[in-house]
């Protein structure tokens, strides 16, 4: 599971003000002589369901349906464990206030720990708390070994936690304390840190857990977690609550989210020094797409300027709707993060925020552009671990990062509805498992502590970020068995449209960068209902097929080349080739409805020959007749 929940915080509502909390004495941690105020119920009664504008249309003044169905499940069975899993943007911050506020008022608690990833999100829990008067100090160290009387509780990592377990022990024994765990699965992210938490907060008077994103895809248990088995004897977690990204979208709490495809072609040197080539998307090998992908991202070729150039002419147009719509591109690491900032200011013409996860500065960044109305930010994973921006609209994922927890994380951060009818729209390069996250968006995991024996070695359960570091590993050490005399050198990229991707369909067809049919989909408006937003792209999908029939029409019969005329480089053949039959393939794949894939590999049984990268000049131009014919005999 992996979780993505981000605290909702932002300036008090007028309600908010009104409200007067009540006070009674408590028990200061590790000091029984002071006293502390606790929260009344009238906090809990004006609870806003976010703060500004962060709540879906229709509902700020009042509890959403499922914070509202949750509180109920909670409070009728009173459970000492409770896990609630509600998509990113949802409101899970709101849900953990109001309980904690109500757990106060009804004296069944004293405290309040919350638990967080990371320092900057400490400070939104703060934050949040205090609007609905409960006092938190994200300020507290390990060294301090206690707070003052005047919090009701603090806001901690896991990380600090995990560094002086007895010490936190402690302070959850002082005092009958509700511990508020955010992101719940990173307490599993190493066996030592489940320990640590399972030993701090084991005598907690309740415990809330708290999930965005679907569970982590390793087997390390997570505390405070119930597993049963199921019919295949695998152990999987059991959530009390959940609210899903699909319904939060029938709801209106959450946007609904536009996919900007590109493919393009890739020329890059190996370490061992051969020339290679390949386009993204095209059905290659895993390091194929890995390398191609990464060539793609490299900042001195032509694919990512011409997607960046792209994603702001989108920015721009959503921004005659909402005004102070963002825009943020997450980066791999710092260096390729400030040639996007750069390659940004000059399409833009204005000052790029860039925040780098390990400077001390970047969660004031964060704020400071939180709350202007700049166009773009750049980040280095920072955005992934539960930053609330809400005015973020428009995204481009130029990261390496391929799980489907840091992808979901990622995506969280776009989906959070202010008011009726906004759409995000995320900038994807064309990879078989960003396609394969991006249209599973709805999907639902539990946590397994077992995985299936299939014969795989990797098994049921593969583990993603595992995989990654073996092969990693395997990498670095044929490097150094080998000692190879070059290293990995992008020689050039070429961007070209290739489809959207809503609402697990397809619209559109593969076409050159500022062509008329990529500025037909990215000018799509910003402001619209999820039906509209399909009926446009079906109508704009069509125009574009008509288009590319008038444009076979009008192209003349080629003519019997000049023999004096020098003959292209078979390269550059090949090249040509190669894109226009995988133009008519996405065309007649928009026209059958069948995948790319499908269709190439009909065209392959049909034809012979390999696939597309090593196909011949004659087999490709067999391929092309073929679906033209297809073509044809579907429009007659």
């Amino acid at each position: 599971m992996h979780v993505n929940s981000l605290p909702d915080s932002s300036p008090a509502s007028d309600q908010l003000a009104e409200a007067h909390p009540s006070t009674a004495l408590a028990t200061d941690p590790l000091d029984t002589s002071s006293t502390a105020p606790v929260v009344g119920g009238g906090a809990a009664e004006h609870l806003s369901p976010s703060f500004p504008e962060r709540a879906a249309w229709g509902t700020a003044s009042k509890l959403r349906a499922w914070q509202s169905e949750a509180l109920e499940a909670y409070f009728t069975h009173q459970p000492r464990d409770f896990l609630a899993a509600a998509t990113p943007g949802a409101g899970k911050t709101t849900f953990a206030l109001r309980l904690a506020s109500e757990l106060l008022h009804r004296g069944i608690i004293d405290r309040v720990t919350v638990v967080a990833p990371t320092e900057h999100l400490k400070k939104q829990w703060a934050d949040a708390a205090d609007r609905v008067h409960i006092r938190l100090t994200p300020g507290f160290k390990n060294s301090d070994r206690r707070y003052g009387s005047h919090f009701h509780g603090v806001a901690v990592t896991y990380a600090q936690v995990a560094a002086r377990p007895a010490l936190h022990r402690e302070l959850t024994e002082s005092a009958r304390s509700l511990v508020i765990l955010d992101e719940v699965h990173h307490g599993g992210d190493a066996l030592s840190w489940g320990e640590a938490i399972r030993e701090a907060f084991a005598p907690a008077t309740r415990r809330l857990s708290l999930t965005g994103t679907p569970f982590r895809s390793d087997t390390s248990p997570i505390p405070f977690v119930s597993y049963l088995q199921d019919e295949h004897g695998i152990r999987l977690s059991q959530t009390d609550y959940n609210y899903g990204y699909g319904r939060a979208l029938q709801d209106g709490v959450v946007r609904p989210v536009l996919f900007m495809v590109y493919a393009g072609h890739m020329r890059w040197r190996s370490k061992v020094g051969d020339e290679m080539e390949a386009r993204l998307g095209e059905g290659n090998t895993k390091d194929i797409t890995s390398q191609a992908w990464r060539v793609a991202l490299d900042p001195s070729g032509d694919w990512i300027p011409s997607v960046l150039a792209a994603a702001n002419r989108r920015l721009s147009e959503v921004r005659q709707g909402i005004p102070d719509a963002g825009g943020l591109v997450i980066a791999t690491d710092q260096f390729t993060a400030r040639a996007y900032a750069a390659i940004l200011e000059n399409v833009s013409g204005e000052p790029v925020t860039v925040v780098l996860s390990d400077e001390k500065e970047a969660s004031g960044r964060i704020e400071e552009y939180s709350k202007s109305t700049r166009r773009w930010m750049v980040a280095v994973r920072m955005v992934s671990e539960g930053v609330d921006i809400p005015r973020l609209a428009v995204g481009v994922y130029a990261t390496s990062a391929s799980t489907p927890l840091f992808f979901a994380q990622a995506i969280g951060r776009f989906v959070r509805a202010r008011r009726r009818g906004e759409t995000a729209s995320i900038f994807l390069p064309n990879v078989p498992g960003l396609m394969a996250l991006a249209g599973t968006m709805e999907m639902e995991r539990d946590h397994a502590l077992d995985r299936r024996d299939t014969g795989d070695a990797e098994g049921d359960m593969w583990n993603p970020e595992d995989a990654m570091v073996a092969e990693a590993n395997v990498q670095d050490k044929a490097s150094d068995a080998l000692q190879n005399d070059f290293a990995f050198q992008a020689l050039g990229s070429h961007a070209t449209f290739d489809r959207v991707m809503f609402e697990g369909s397809d619209f559109g067809a593969e076409a050159p960068v500022d062509s008329d049919e990529e500025l037909d989909f990215i000018g799509i408006p910003g402001l619209l209902e999820p039906d509209q937003v399909r009926e446009l792209l079906q109508h704009r999908q069509a125009r574009q097929q008509r288009h590319a029939a008038d444009r076979r029409k009008n192209t003349p019969a080629a003519s019997t080349p000049n023999a004096e005329d020098p003959a292209a480089p078979l390269y550059r053949t090949l090249a040509e080739q190669r894109k226009l039959l995988n133009s008519l393939v996405g065309i007649w794949s928009k026209t059958s409805d069948q995948p790319h894939g499908l269709v190439h590999a009909e065209l392959r049984r049909v034809c012979g020959g390999p696939a597309v990268p090593q196909a011949s000049v004659t087999q490709l131009q067999s391929r092309i007749a073929t679906v033209r014919k297809w073509m044809g005999a579907h429009h007659s």
